[in-house]
């Protein structure tokens, strides 16, 4: 069923990612109001997390920033739909890396880095600042269910430089490249939702108890290499910067747990300047109730 889901899929994913991206934009146009109104794709998740994660706001606050999000996220629908095709010159031009010299410093001082990246506007264009620097560009992602379109996305951020690693297979990776004494970057989206049982952290973030993944921390601590985060800004429509700011760069020394807060109360800061521009659809506190629950009955 997954090979037949994805065969039938496709060739229409690329007639669509052929169209231009202004075409695209009406496109994003026509399918807010389905999306928000008719459809009501995933409406309840973002207006519970909005109205917890800003319990300050009155009820028209929300559903404009909920409106807001809506029409950000069928943007990203469309510009992560056009990844298929588009040419790496085009993507370069819309997706701008403000420091370079960040990265190549590192690479002059023969560091590899953890890059900590999030769901906040176009992640996924950020592949393209990849030729910011002579690091291998290593991007770690959590491989879809069906292997079919697994291999397809893979497929489709290769075209743009990025190398691309199972979770899994993260710190294999690290040492192969250190054997070989290959520099690299790796790119790690921080604000995934975590399972229960590997849940080893909780923090509060945005007004609510979080669990956070520490794989960065582990991985930082394990390696010695320093860590950066991965700042993307809307600049308008289809256009976007990228700022690396630099978190630490000894992480020797350092209390438990200070890497983690960090990064999440960077991407906290984020989220408050700009709340549309993060993915609300996301189940992020599916495990806080449960949390809470186990709380109460200690």
């Amino acid at each position: 069923m997954d090979a037949i889901i994805f065969y039938l899929t496709v060739p229409f994913l690329y007639l669509l990612s052929m169209l231009p991206l202004r075409i695209l934009y009406l496109l994003s146009d026509i399918l807010y109001p389905v999306t928000f109104y008719l459809v009501a794709y995933r409406k309840k998740i973002v207006l519970k997390n909005l109205r917890n994660s800003f319990p300050d706001k009155e009820e028209n606050e929300i559903r404009e920033l909920a409106r807001k999000f809506y029409r950000h996220f069928n943007d990203l629908i469309v510009e992560i739909l056009k990844m298929v095709t588009i040419s790496p010159a085009n993507l370069e031009k819309r997706m701008k890396l403000s420091n370079p010299e960040v990265l190549r410093e590192y690479y002059r001082q023969e560091k590899s880095v953890l890059l900590v990246g999030a769901h906040f506007n176009n992640w996924e264009w950020s592949l393209r600042v990849c030729d910011a620097s002579s690091h291998l560009p290593i991007s770690i992602y959590k491989p879809l269910n069906n292997k079919y379109f697994n291999r397809f996305f893979e497929k489709t951020r290769e075209r743009h430089g990025a190398i691309m690693i199972p979770m899994h297979d993260t710190f294999r990776r690290i040492l192969a490249d250190r054997q070989e004494g290959k520099l690299a970057y790796y790119g790690f989206v921080s604000d995934q939702s975590t399972i229960w049982e590997e849940t080893q952290y909780w923090t509060t973030f945005l007004n609510q108890l979080t669990p956070v993944h520490l794989g960065i921390e582990k991985m930082a601590l394990k390696t010695g290499f320093p860590v950066a985060f991965v700042h993307i800004k809307k600049i308008r429509r289809g256009y976007y910067e990228v700022e690396v700011l630099k978190l630490f760069d000894d992480v020797s020394g350092l209390a438990e747990h200070e890497i983690t807060e960090k990064h999440v109360r960077i991407l906290e800061a984020n989220i408050r300047k700009n709340p549309e521009q993060w993915l609300w659809t996301h189940r992020r506190w599916k495990l806080t109730t449960k949390k809470l629950a186990e709380n109460q009955n200690r």
